[in-house]
């Protein structure tokens, strides 16, 4: 599905103003977010905006861009202005198209999914002559997103959560009008009757894996391999965000410290994408045979990063079975969610700065809160971003933390910079960059670091907000170690602080 996103208005055309707001900044946000919602959530979507900052676009631009692009639906946000009286929230379809039009259709969905969540007085479904909405070859809608002239609705604009809120209303309309299928999302064991009598342990195995592929047989090869060096190995596979990969496993302990030995050994041998997997499970042992066996075990990967030249896995990993199994005979398997099952940073020079993002948005941000009960609610974007670059996005977070004091900002940057990493603050009094928003920082903050981990293009999606981008020597800091020097000058304890903060959060209860 190919989704072009207008945000109404931007450069020297602020929109509608009134209660100290521009509503070309407020369709801006609310279209970002569609955007980063719909590319995190949800399968084979493509989105393009007619723009990404505050700049100029004249509508026949804006109509002739999504027709050139053959886009399957289009959708321009904007706000409404009035006497301060009005409010509430409306959406508009050509007036030429009939009530059983495709538009009208998706305007039925996505308008009754917006109502939903936004707070707004439902001002109904309306048809308009609009020039975007006219001229546009595919099914087109235009929402008016509150009245930035009345006090109520302006207040409630000038929240980033309302915003996420009215942003999240349009993605659930889209997906239900397009049949969007969702990304692959961790499952969770159900049971058909709960035992009499139970009796539950529970055990953290540490798995030593050589290699992650997205092919089957670059693993066999490594086991072949492996064996004539009389290691024995099998393949385990897994889902990372919907892909299969194998796994070479060699061998399971219920200690870290014999799986580390073993990693070393590993390494000696001369394998250096060895890693190790935690897996907690717990063990219940019953005597009734009626409940439905669910056996299932949370598996993270640890410190030693999948440095496999054969494609290493970089994502978050679903859940999957474990391959230990109980002795007993009435026994179910069930998966622990606790955050204490995320990596173990076994060698932290080793630690690679591309790799997944293991803790969730909400976990990265009640963390903060504890410190700061002000901070901004970012981990959606280091997440997102995360995925996208294939960065470490929750350890990005924790990098954010140690550079703005848990976003308290006591430094030389102010916290209207939205700069979350220091970029161009290169001491004394310099400021460093400043960016439109928040989540401009973060991405700024992500290509920054894309930059020092790899030599690859960075990936078109989204624009180059980074300023010191072109500056980096490219590729020269793979692991979170080697920006000692490089983005903390001098630095040579920058990325300890960082990982120290990265397993606070990792074990934050």
């Amino acid at each position: 599905m190919k989704l072009y996103l207008d945000p109404g208005h931007g450069g020297e055309d602020p929109g509608a103003q009134d209660n100290g707001l521009n509503e070309k900044d407020i369709t801006l946000a609310i279209a970002l977010k569609i955007r980063t919602i719909i590319l995190k959530d949800y399968e084979n979507v493509q989105v393009k905006m007619s723009r990404t900052s505050d700049t100029t676009k004249s509508l026949a631009e804006r109509s002739s861009a999504a027709n050139d692009w053959d886009a399957d639906f289009f959708l321009a946000i904007h706000i409404n202005s009035a006497d301060n009286s009005a409010q509430g929230y409306e959406d508009f379809i050509y007036d030429g198209l009939s009530d059983s039009s495709k538009a009208a259709k998706y305007q039925d969905i996505i308008h009754s999914e917006v109502i939903k969540v936004n707070q707004l007085k439902d001002r109904g479904q309306k048809k308009a002559n609009f020039h975007v909405i006219r001229e546009t070859k595919m099914p087109s809608l235009l929402t008016e997103n509150g009245f930035i002239s009345n006090k109520h609705d302006a207040e409630l604009m000038k929240d980033s959560s309302w915003q996420l809120k009215v942003a999240q209303g349009h993605v659930n309309g889209i997906a239900k009008a397009f049949n969007l299928k969702r990304n692959a999302t961790k499952e969770t064991s159900k049971t058909t009757t709960t035992p009499k009598t139970t009796q539950t342990t529970t055990k953290t195995v540490y798995t030593v894996y050589v290699g992650s592929y997205k092919s089957k047989e670059n693993a066999k090869d490594r086991v072949a391999e492996l064996k004539k060096k009389s290691i024995k190995s099998s393949i385990v596979s897994t889902k990372i965000s919907g892909a299969t990969w194998y796994r070479v496993k060699v061998a399971s302990y219920t200690t870290n410290a014999n799986a580390e030995k073993r990693l070393k050994e590993i390494e000696k041998a001369g394998y250096d994408d060895a890693f190790i997997i935690t897996e907690k499970t717990s063990t219940t042992t019953t005597n009734s045979v009626t409940q439905k066996p669910a056996a299932s075990t949370t598996k993270t990967t640890t410190a030693k990063p999948m440095t496999s030249t054969s494609n290493p896995a970089t994502a978050k990993p679903t859940t999957s079975t474990s391959s230990n199994t109980s002795t007993s005979t009435n026994t179910n398997t069930t998966p622990s969610n606790s955050p204490k099952d995320t990596p173990i940073i076994a060698n932290p020079s080793q630690f690679t700065i591309l790799g997944p993002t293991f803790l969730s948005p909400e976990q990265m941000d009640q963390f903060v809160k504890k410190v700061n009960p002000n901070a901004p609610e970012l981990g959606l974007f280091y997440q997102t971003y995360g995925k996208y670059y294939g960065i470490r996005g929750d350890v990005a977070f924790a990098q954010a933390i140690h550079e703005t004091d848990y976003f308290r900002f006591t430094g030389v940057v102010n916290p209207g910079q939205n700069n979350y990493a220091g970029i161009g603050a290169t001491g004394g009094e310099t400021r460093g960059a400043s960016f439109k928003d928040e989540e401009e920082g973060v991405l700024a903050q992500l290509q920054h670091l894309y930059a020092y981990a790899t030599t690859k293009p960075l990936p078109n999606q989204y624009p180059l907000v980074d300023p010191r981008f072109q500056l980096v020597d490219r590729g020269s800091a793979p692991t979170w170690t080697a920006l000692n020097g490089k983005w903390a000058v001098p630095g040579t304890t920058y990325e300890q602080m960082i990982l120290s903060l990265y397993e606070k959060m990792i074990h934050a209860g």
